[in-house]
């Protein structure tokens, strides 16, 4: 009966949720779509992952090719709010940065910003640390109070390619918040920033993904990101 119970909930979690506007941005998106993927070699529906860079206003999307992730696609943020740095209350106006995971749940094909996916903040590590605030989302619209705006086209080519991967039984869809591209010399000209402990955090989990070619798991452990 328990392990009834758990598929039960298992297949509901992976339930898409759907609309009349969703339906007909994968339609008017996913011939497009597909044919980009024949021409990168990669196989429609493969397990996608997301990382958004403030600095550079890009939300890149790679998809799974064997046991590696190759670059599909860049995309520039339409708009987005606050400073670098992690989003710390409700009514800051600031962005998140740090490790999400997005259910199929999560996704808003009722958006009132055309269509939208929720980051999944605050997680484990944001309420950790007392931090609050609730629906940030990535959307449409190209207008933000705290959340990661893109423009309609944009959000609808984002929105097909999650739905794609869900539909392949990605469980879940990782996306990650960079405030800059993590590299050694971005992290050492803001050595004296009040966020720099903060940002040696994400970067292990940024250079893990530069080492492996594949996102890591990200756990929470003593306050801090730990990856493996």
């Amino acid at each position: 009966m328990l392990l009834k119970i758990l598929i039960i909930a298992f297949l509901s979690m992976l339930q898409i949720p759907t609309s009349q506007r969703a339906e007909q941005a994968i339609n008017n998106n996913q011939v497009a779509l597909k044919q980009a993927f024949n021409q990168q070699q990669l196989l429609w529906g493969s397990p996608v992952y997301i990382r958004i860079f403030k600095a550079s206003s890009e939300l890149e999307v790679w998809v799974q090719s064997g046991s590696k992730f190759k670059l599909f696609k860049t995309y520039s943020i339409c708009n987005f709010s606050g400073n670098p740095g992690p989003k710390l209350a409700t009514g800051d106006w600031q962005s998140p940065e740090g490790f999400y995971f997005v259910k199929p749940a999560q996704l808003n094909p009722w958006s009132q910003y055309h269509l939208s996916f929720n980051l999944g903040y605050p997680n484990k590590y944001d309420r950790t640390h007392g931090r609050t605030g609730s629906a940030l989302m990535v959307h449409g619209s190209c207008v933000s109070v705290g959340c990661y705006a893109m423009t309609d086209p944009q959000i609808e080519e984002i929105y097909t390619l999650m739905v794609a991967a869900f539909e392949g039984n990605q469980a879940f869809i990782r996306v990650h918040a960079f405030p800059f591209r993590m590299s050694e010399e971005n992290l050492q000209a803001q050595k004296d920033h009040h966020w720099i402990e903060f940002w040696q955090n994400l970067k292990t989990g940024y250079d893990f993904f530069a080492t492996h070619d594949r996102p890591p798991n990200v756990e929470v452990l003593d306050s801090l990101y730990v990856f493996d």
